[in-house]
């Protein structure tokens, strides 16, 4: 079966972009959320093998989302994403109980590396 994915991200087009990337290598994309309220709620009703969690979100951002999250399920999966220049919110994120990040613009092969090395 193939591992089963939520996309959140609060941009339609990024989120395509992850889509894209997965369904070509094999993942299977179960849902997708554009903020981090709406993730935490995907979350508990999709039960996804991993999360790839923009950091920069309206309402809930990705970092308060995923501590949410790790609350629910202490073993939760999670790559962030963030934009060039976010480091000091790439280590909140890492800190907070990330397993990984990727940078925008996505590189396809990056994206499936970091998600190889979390689903192990």
């Amino acid at each position: 079966m193939a591992n089963r994915i939520l996309i959140v991200d609060d941009a339609a087009f990024m989120r395509m972009m992850i889509r894209d990337i997965l369904s070509k290598n094999g993942y299977e994309v179960c849902g997708e959320a554009n903020d981090g309220a709406q993730a935490i709620e995907k979350y508990k009703e999709l039960k996804p093998d991993l999360i790839t969690m923009d950091i920069t979100m309206p309402e809930m951002d990705g970092i308060q989302a995923l501590k949410e999250i790790k609350k629910i399920e202490p073993t939760a999966k999670v790559i962030m994403c963030s934009a060039m220049g976010q480091q000091a919110m790439v280590i909140d994120a890492i800190q907070a109980g990330a397993k990984d990040f990727i940078v925008k613009p996505f590189q396809a092969d990056r994206v499936i590396e970091a998600i190889k090395k979390t689903l192990g």
